[in-house]
Formats: structure tokens, sequence, C-alpha cells
């Protein structure tokens, strides 16, 4: 670059006072330039001029500090402020109605019952955001393949239950037991969005904060997965995600924005309620929070729209020359800011417009005029333009940052107050001040009976409402299940895995890939499947269905891979089946329950199979597995390189024994840790069923592990297939009887996953000692103990009737099954505990209880106590217990076997 001669005369020897000066006149010379710029050339040429100008300063040295944010104003100008389509008026007063019968049930709600909670400020500052996207843009279920997912904010729920009551899908009396849904006269109203409690209403959980956000990119990611592999038309759908600037804390929250923009996701629009507020005082009160989130989006490749000052502001902002309210914009924080929407006209007045300059351009203003300076979430003609400009924007997502005031409009007590997250009763005063605000022909003693207000099924504002609803595809939120369901295979398509691996060693881990490869290539189901791994496909033998199906990716591959001409070629594609996330499992998972939910959503029964590592898995991801359930998602959750002891050298952190007791907790999740390919099968086959075909909405948590060994064949006994189908469904069967029928010694051995091997070590171990053992295969301890339990209360509740008998009773039985119970597993304890006082004896556990360590399998399954030899020392133990043999005998064992009993237990190392 050619450096200029400035022609500006020399500063030095000047005054200050005609330094200043000279600054203003050449400052306002450069602004005329630029506004004679904008006039002739437009803005784009304009802001190429500022790009080179900027390049020029930089080139030669300016410190110009780097600013990744704009100004604090809004982004939309006013002279490109598209014109309000709808009947402003008739809309203000819907919103009027809605923000009393939001506030009336929660204040009603703890009248009747003190303390039982919902919110009152979050919709009060939410109700333009929401009411101008519910009559001019969310598209309902009639509008097709373009129909909207909405995301609503979880604590403005009272507020959405407002507009369907105005709307006429519920009446008063269901909203009178707004968070009280055992009541025996009818149906309640949950407490937040809750699909497994409203599952014909509410379509997404969001009240756990930071989940929403990251399954809403994960949804818009699936909706673009659906169309470009032909499983959806494609359309003009938008994923609508409502958010709280406090909750943009969590890291999910934020955790996968960039993956959102490389992904192009231009049908995701977030709303980031800036109230200003978490849930005990300021989120960024030394600074400014929408700065902040603009230069945090914008860095991530967002488009950035804030809405931050409402029309009333225009009039100041068009006269001001000189840039003085910018300017003191510019110096605002947020705790200041907050003062202004608590305490009125008087504060702006005396701490605001603070300098000469600011005061005159308010000469004649009284402090009621002042008070009509309103933040621009609170605009419904600020938030249209946004909205408006959001759904035509293209190649990326789009958030919108509008500025408003938490608890707006309830008074002292509340509006842009600390406490305002906490506040569930207002006094009568203040509802009456609220009456009056809100124009609402309702007597003093209507007020103090706290009274909903419906002005009629024929009244304008219900009438618009419903119009503007049909208008756009129909009454929301609305959850409609309706899909195909699909032709699954059945029977001779599993039977190879019936026949076991012969003389093959193959792990469970890649039994269930082939199960997966083999379902990916049917012809009526394939298409349905999802596999989703974060990151190790190769880890568990995925990497071959990587050629085949091809990693999903919007851009298809425009490079060539590394391995290109191999067997096993690393293949993107538009069209691919796999989703390989990259290493993240919360980002996995929320694939997971957007693969899980399609069914519901678009009405494609795709069928996902999340594999990760098990370890990662429940703990990593358990307040989204919780998820999942809630919002009734469908599909399988493969915990790879399972158990405590199979993953040898990896150490604490990796090695697993605690998931299942972690997936125990979730109602709807069943969860199998099977030890055989003809199990995992069996899971897979009837899984689906009833899940795509039957139509329960369960999911499955199967772990898989990675210890190559010969799989054996289904037992052939005597016992059906169906039979022993059913035992492996209903969580054990027996799979061998000991050879020794007149041995005096019995014992049952109760083994799942990879501790089936201990268990067949043991059997043989056991003969030395007289000892006849049969073996069982447990798959699934949850159904025992859960079918157990429900049997206990069945029979509680019915004292005078035949007692039933729980399955693992029935099964366990002294007649059927002698002997002592032992349970080895490569689990903690508790889980096969959970069956002691349901069984008619106790049943010895052995786990893996405590940390991990780096070391062999051999030596792992010695520590944590679970090989054969403390298998056949807990069932000698036990027959001692039982008066079947002497102490001697078994400190003999021990002595025999090898056994350390000075050392430490595990769980306390």
């Amino acid at each position: 670059m050619t450096k200029l001669t400035p022609k500006a005369p020399p500063r030095a020897g000047l005054s200050a006072p005609e330094r200043q000066q000279l600054n203003e006149v050449e400052k306002q010379e450069w602004l005329d330039s630029l506004a004679y710029v904008m006039a002739d050339g437009g803005v784009k040429r304009a802001a190429d001029l500022l790009e080179d100008l900027d390049n020029y300063a930089y080139f030669h040295g300016a410190p110009i500090e780097f600013k990744q944010s704009t100004p604090y104003i809004n982004t939309i100008a006013l002279e490109d402020q598209p014109e309000y389509p709808g009947d402003a008026d008739l809309e203000r007063k819907i919103r009027n109605i809605n923000r009393w019968n939001a506030v009336a049930m929660v204040i009603r709600a703890n009248k009747a019952s003190d303390g039982i909670g919902g919110h009152l400020s979050t919709y009060a500052s939410a109700a333009e955001l929401l009411e101008v996207g519910f009559n001019h843009f969310f598209r309902g279920h009639g509008a097709g393949q373009d129909r909207d997912l909405i995301f609503y904010q979880g604590h403005a729920s009272p507020g959405v239950y407002a507009r369907s009551f105005l709307e006429g899908r519920f009446d008063e009396a269901r909203l009178n037991r707004f968070r009280r849904e055992l009541q025996p006269d009818g149906e309640g109203l949950s407490s937040y969005p809750h699909p497994w409690l409203m599952p014909d209403y509410w379509e997404f959980p969001t009240v756990s904060m930071g989940l929403g956000p990251l399954q809403a990119i994960y949804q818009a990611r699936f909706i673009k997965y659906l169309e470009n592999r032909g499983l959806k038309p494609k359309g003009d759908a938008k994923v609508w995600a409502f958010l709280g600037d406090g909750e943009m804390d969590e890291p999910q929250s934020i955790g996968g924005i960039r993956f959102a923009a490389y992904e192009n996701l231009d049908n995701l629009i977030f709303v980031l309620n800036a109230n200003l507020q978490r849930l005990d005082g300021p989120v960024r009160a030394n600074s400014k929070v929408i700065q902040e989130f603009e230069s945090l989006f914008l860095g991530a490749g967002w488009n950035v729209i804030k809405v931050i000052w409402d029309s009333k502001w225009d009039e100041l902002l068009q006269k001001d020359y000189g840039g003085h309210i910018v300017k003191r914009f510019e110096a605002l924080v947020d705790g200041e800011s907050q003062r202004y929407a608590a305490f009125g006209g008087k504060e702006l007045r005396e701490n605001f417009f603070n300098t000469p300059e600011l005061k005159a351009m308010i000469e004649g203003w009284s402090d009621a005029d002042l008070e009509l300076l309103n933040r621009g979430g609170h605009d419904i003609n600020k938030i249209y333009a946004a909205y408006k400009k959001a759904v035509e924007h293209k190649g990326s997502p789009t958030i919108i940052i509008p500025r408003t005031v938490k608890g707006y409009g309830l008074g002292e007590s509340a509006q842009a107050r600390n406490v305002a997250h906490q506040v569930k009763k207002l006094d009568f005063s203040t509802m009456k001040d609220l009456r009056d605000l809100l124009e609402l022909p309702l007597t003093d003693e209507q007020v103090e009976h706290l009274e909903y207000y419906h002005p009629s099924p024929d009244s304008p504002e219900v009438k618009y409402a419903l119009e503007r609803r049909a208008a756009l595809g129909g009454l929301i939120p609305a959850r409609h299940v309706e899909y195909p369901h699909p032709t699954i295979p059945q029977g001779e398509f599993y039977e190879e895995f019936a026949k076991g691996s012969g003389e093959r060693s193959v792990s469970t881990t890649m039994a269930a890939v082939s199960i997966l490869s083999k379902l990916l290539r049917d012809k009526e189901i394939g298409k349905y499947i999802v596999p989703i791994v974060p990151d190790e496909a190769r880890t568990f033998g995925m990497d071959a269905l990587v050629p085949r199906i091809g990693i999903y990716s919007p851009r298809g591959q425009t490079y060539k891979p590394v391995d290109s001409g191999s067997l096993m070629a690393y293949k993107e594609s538009v069209d691919g089946q796999m989703l390989e996330e990259g290493i993240t499992e919360d980002g996995a998972m929320a694939s997971f329950i957007a693969a899980g939910t399609a069914y519901a959503h678009h009405g494609v029964p795709t069928i996902p199979f999340f594999v990760l590592y098990s370890m990662f898995g429940m703990q990593r991801v358990g307040d989204l597995v919780w998820a999942a359930a809630d919002q009734r998602t469908r599909g399988f959750i493969l915990g790879a390189t399972a158990g405590r002891t199979t993953l040898a050298g990896e150490g604490l952190q990796h090695q697993d024994g605690n998931s299942h007791l972690q997936a125990y907790v979730v109602p709807n999740l069943k969860a199998y840790d099977p030890a055989f390919a003809y199990e995992l099968a069996v899971i897979f086959e009837q899984g689906i069923k009833r899940m795509y075909v039957d139509g329960i909405d369960e999911f499955y948590y199967v772990t898989i592990d990675n210890e190559n060994e010969q799989q054996p064949a289904m037992p052939e006994d005597g016992r059906t297939h169906a039979e022993i189908s059913e035992g492996i469904m209903k969580g054990m069967y027996r799979f061998q009887r000991s050879a020794n029928k007149k041995a005096k010694l019995q014992a049952q051995i109760l083994a799942s996953g990879p501790a089936m091997g201990a268990a067949f070590e043991a059997v043989k171990k056991l003969e030395d000692y007289g000892v006849a053992a049969d073996i069982w295969s447990v798959t699934s301890y949850k159904e025992l103990h859960q079918d157990a339990l429900m049997t206990q209360r069945w029979n509680m509740l019915h004292p005078t009737e035949e007692q039933k008998v729980s399955y693992v009773a029935s099964q366990l039985t002294k007649d059927n099954a002698p002997g002592v119970l032992i349970s080895v597993s490569d689990y903690v304890k508790l889980g096969a505990d959970g069956l002691n006082g349901h069984l008619d004896r106790k049943l010895w556990t052995l786990g893996t209880d405590g940390f991990g360590r780096s070391e062999a399998r051999e030596e792992l399954r010695d520590h944590f106590e679970v090989d054969a030899k403390h298998v056949v020392l807990a069932t000698l133990y036990a027959l001692q217990r039982d008066g079947k043999i002497k102490g001697d005998v078994v400190a003999k064992a021990i002595a025999d076997l090898g056994i350390d009993t000075t050392r430490e237990a595990p769980v306390l190392r």
C-alpha cells in the first residue's frame, strides 16, 4: 500500500481546546463524506470503503482495537423496518388477556396449595416475543413439511397455557389444575413443557436449562439429514428455540453453536430473551450481556440480529446528529440498565440523560414520557422485523437477541427486581394495577377472587387468534404421532446369530455391529437405521460401514481422503447414513434424540443406534438421557467396551461398572447386559417391534463388551426359540444345567455380560468340591427387579387374593433351582442386590465396586474379586452359611485358590 501524505495541518503547537475543535470539525467532515457515499453509492459501497480504510490503517500500524460487536443499537435500521402486517390493537388485547390469565393461574395455584410454585416473570418478559410468533410465524402441523419445531422457554409455560385457554383448548377447570396433575377431577397442567406428561401438547422438555439449545441445533441438523437422504420432502421448516440469557451460562447452551454454523443450519433460529437477569440477580451487571453474546455468535459464524431499543427511542436517535445517545448506550452496563426498568422515568432523567447534550434532547419531556422509552423486546414492530429477516436469511443460523424486562408490568414487587424469578404471589393492590394497565373489564371483586378473563368464543380477540393459527397450519403446541409402521425383519433374519460363531472368537461389540450391518442392508427398514458414533467408529469395529453407507456431510466430500483406493476408505457424502459426530457425547446424544423422535416430529420412523464408550454414556450424558425419556425417544444406546474389567489397560476413567445403575433410574429406559450374540439379536428384534410396530414409548440401553470369545448357539434343550427369547427379554433364563444329577451340594450361578466366562470356569472348579452348579444368563437385573416390585405391590394391595409370584422368584424356586444362589457381574453389586427380599433365599453377589485400574483382564478380575476363584469362594461360603459344609472346607479352598485374605476390599481402593 502507498503511504499518503496527510493534508491536515499539524496538531503540534495547538492548545487543547484548539485540538478538540479541530477533532470535532474533522470528525464531522468524515461523517458528511460517509453520508454522501451512503446516499450516492448505497450501504454496500459504504461498507466496502470502510473495509478499505480499516485495511489501510492496519497496514500502517494504526492501533485500532479489534471489536467483534456492533454498536449497542438495533441491527435493523428504522428505514429497513417492514410494515407490521397484523391488527396491532387486537394483538395488544390478546397479549393483555394472556398476561392476566397467566398471572391469575399461578397465583390461584399457590393460594390453593401454598408453595406449589410457578413463574410469573419469564412470560411477562417474553409475551411479545411469543405472540408475534403465534400470530405471524410459527407454522403448525397443517403446514406439512414446512411446519416448525418450537422449543419454548420452560419457565414461560403459564403464558403458553393462557394462550391455549383463549383459543378454547383448555377450560377454567384445567387452568385450576396447573401443577396439580394427580387431582381426581381431571387432567392437570405440567409445571413445564413435559411431553411424557402431556403427550398431545408439548414436544420438547426445556426447563433443564442448556439442553434446549443443544437439542434445537441437532433437531435442525436432522431435518437437513432427512431431506438430503430423501426420507422427508424438502421444505422451509424452521426450528425456533426460545432461550434465557442466564441459561447461556450452561456449557451445553453454547457447546454446539460452531457446529450449527459449520452445517449451514439456516433453518435454525435462536431467540435469546435478554431480560438481563438470572434466577438470583443480574447476568452481567458490570457489562452488557447482549454485546457478549453478539461477539460469541458472530465469531461462531451466526447471523446476529439485536433488538435492543423500541420505537420511542427512534425519535431521539433520528435527531442525534452528534451520536451522543449511541455513545451513552456504549457506556451503559446492565446493572445500571436494570435500575431504569425498576425505577422508571425519574431515574432515567437523573442518571441516563446526564450530559448537557442529552438533557437538551429531552427538553419538555415529562417523567411519563421518559417511561415510554422501552426495550425493543416489547415492541412488536421491532420483533416482527427481526423475525422476518431471520426466516428469510440463508446460509447460516440466526440468533435474535431482544432486550426485555423480567417481570414486565408486574409492579414494584417484581419488575426488573432481583427477586422477580421467585415471585409467586401479588397482592390485591398490585393485581388491580395490573388490571388497569392491561385495560381488562374486571371488577375489583373479580380481581380479588383472581377470576380468569375470557372475552367469549365469538369475540374479535378469539376469532383473530384462531384465524391467525388457521392460516399458519393449526393450533400449537401440539404433538401428533402418525407414521408408517415399518415391516420389520423377524425369525429367519436373525437365525445366523442363534447358531453361534463356531470356532471363531467374536466380542459382543462385533456381534452388535454385524447385526446392525445386516439391518442396514434390509430392504424394508435399512433406510431408517441411523448409526451414530462420537468419533470411535474404528474402536467399535464400525469402520467397515463407512465406505458402504457413508458419513453424512451437507458438503459431501470436497477432498481426496488419504486412504482413497483402500477397501476401508473414509467416505463423506450428502446422503450419507452414519452420523459421525466427533468427540462430543452430548452432541451425539442430541442426534440420538432427534433421530429417535422423528417418528413424532416428521412421521419418519428412523431407528437410531448410538454406539459410545459405556463409561462415557450414562454418567456423561445422563441429563440428556432423562430428556430423551421425557420426550418419548425411541432407539438403542449401545454402551460399547462395557464392563469394569474388559477394557484392559485403560484405568479409572474408562472402565465402566456404573452405567447399569445409572440407567436403572430412567423409568422408560430398558437396560440389558447380554453375554451372547443371540441374546443381542433377540433384544434388537423385540425392541424394534415394541417401539416401532407396537408403538411403545421406550428406548434401550444395551452394554456390549470387547472380549473376543466363541459365541455359543442358543440352547437346544427342548425349549423353543420363543421361550428362550421370552426369558431374555424378561431378564433371565437358564443357560446350562449341571451334568451332575446326583450331587448333594448344588448351586445356581447367575452371570451376565463379560462375567459369563468366570461362571463357566467356576462351574468346572466347583466340581472338585462336589458342587453341581447351573448357569443362568441374566440379561437385565432392572427388568427382574421392576417385575418383582410390581408383583410385591399387587400382593400388598390384594392381601385376601391368591398371591402372585414374580418372574425371578418363579425361576429360582428351590424345586426348580436348588442350592445356593450366587450372582457375578462386571458391574457394581447393587444391581443384583436389588433382588434380595424377593427370593426364597439370599442371593450372594459379586461385582466391581470401586475405581478402575490400568491392568490386564485377569489381574483386574482378581482385584475386583469377580474371577472364577472368587465365584467358587462365594459359592462355598454360601453353602457353609446354609450348614451344608464346614468352615475348614472353605478355608482350604481359599488356600488352594491362592486368595489373599489380607488385602483391602476394592471398594475402599
